[in-house]
């Protein structure tokens, strides 16, 4: 077949078989035997032929593309770690399905809420991926009108849909860090949360302050930021103004976490003698930072993989199979270490 292009036709006299046997196949569609089916992809491969994509789109009546809206303002897309990541993941996911990924970024909620209209009504995505998951979300409403199929993604049971979200267990590092500075000393422990309008940030918030409750600790001072690194620097001049000014702060990404150490070195203090800090993410800059951050790290590569092959399988009308994501994990580094004496609690004699 030198010099011209094979065709279904080659695939299919080569696997002696009718040309509609080879299109199911390769388009998973029921009604070809064992047997033929295995005869097709080895006479595929051997020919080195592939569907086309847009052929193969058409007869399918799928745009083979899949559709991720983020909502951003332009200084935390453009800091953001979890996104590239998240995204990477998705890819790997989509690598060997031969769907591709549809990427728009927007600014306001109209503009959200139009882009998913502009996916439904020009058919340019089976799917979408909903992220950055709000309280009081009316998206997958919306989305059940459009007849889009979606995924969610965040902390599971966030939202009431047909679709359980898939996502990582924030609270358990959350609840891990705080249990960490406890056992170093520390009593007054602040926390520097996320917009209080994300479904990941409640989470957080609400982890570290019940943590904080179940190892008999008083409620430490809370600063709402927004995941920036001027957020987080900002909340940390506040929490250090205060009378009383916490001697462990638990940040809710790491980003806010390294601004919020520098912060600190700047006015004087030492990390982590005068002050024990910690992360959420587990960024490539965090081993780097001086000191290198504590932090919970989540699988975020991983995370995104599994997003799309749920995804998948959901707009191709199959059963998911399990997601299986990797536990989040407690990175110890430098930036932690006991209370200084003077601001410890002293531990009462039992006897």
């Amino acid at each position: 077949m030198r010099g011209r292009r094979v065709t279904i036709g080659d695939v299919a006299a080569r696997a002696k078989v009718s040309k509609s046997s080879v299109s199911f196949v390769f388009n998973g569609r029921a009604g070809v035997g064992d047997a033929a089916r295995e005869r097709i992809l080895q006479a595929a491969k051997e020919l080195g032929w592939r569907p086309d994509a847009r052929a193969r789109a058409l007869s399918r009546s799928r745009a083979q593309a899949l559709g991720l809206v983020m909502r951003r303002d332009p200084e935390l897309l453009s800091t953001d770690p979890f996104f590239p990541q998240f995204v990477a993941g998705v890819e790997s996911g989509l690598s060997g399905v031969s769907y591709a990924l549809v990427l728009q970024v927007v600014d306001s909620e109209q503009s959200e809420a139009e882009a998913y209209q502009r996916f439904a009504r020009e058919a340019r995505v089976d799917g979408v991926f909903l992220t950055d998951l709000r309280t009081d979300d009316e998206r997958p409403t919306r989305l059940a009108d459009l007849q889009l199929p979606f995924v969610p993604v965040g902390p599971a049971s966030s939202i009431s849909g047909a679709v359980e979200p898939i996502g990582m267990e924030d609270a358990a590092g959350i609840r891990r860090a705080v249990r960490h500075l406890s056992a170093l000393g520390h009593r007054r422990i602040a926390h520097v949360a996320g917009s209080e309008r994300y479904v990941h940030s409640r989470a957080r918030r609400q982890a570290w302050a019940e943590e904080l409750a179940s190892l008999g600790l008083a409620q430490g001072p809370v600063v709402d930021a927004d995941f920036t690194g001027a957020g987080g620097a900002r909340a940390t001049h506040e929490l250090l103004d205060l009378p009383e000014p916490p001697t462990a702060i638990v940040f809710a990404n790491d980003l806010m976490a390294i601004a919020g150490m520098s912060v600190a070195i700047d006015r004087g203090l030492r990390v982590p003698q005068d002050l024990s800090v910690v992360g959420f993410d587990d960024i490539p800059l965090a081993p780097y930072a001086v000191p290198p951050l504590t932090t919970v790290r989540q699988d975020v590569f991983a995370w995104g993989r599994e997003c799309a092959r749920t995804l998948v399988a959901i707009v191709e009308g199959t059963e998911p199979e399990p997601v299986r994501l990797p536990a989040v994990e407690f990175i110890v580094r430098g930036s932690t270490a006991p209370v200084r004496r003077s601001d410890s609690v002293p531990v009462r004699d039992g006897s």
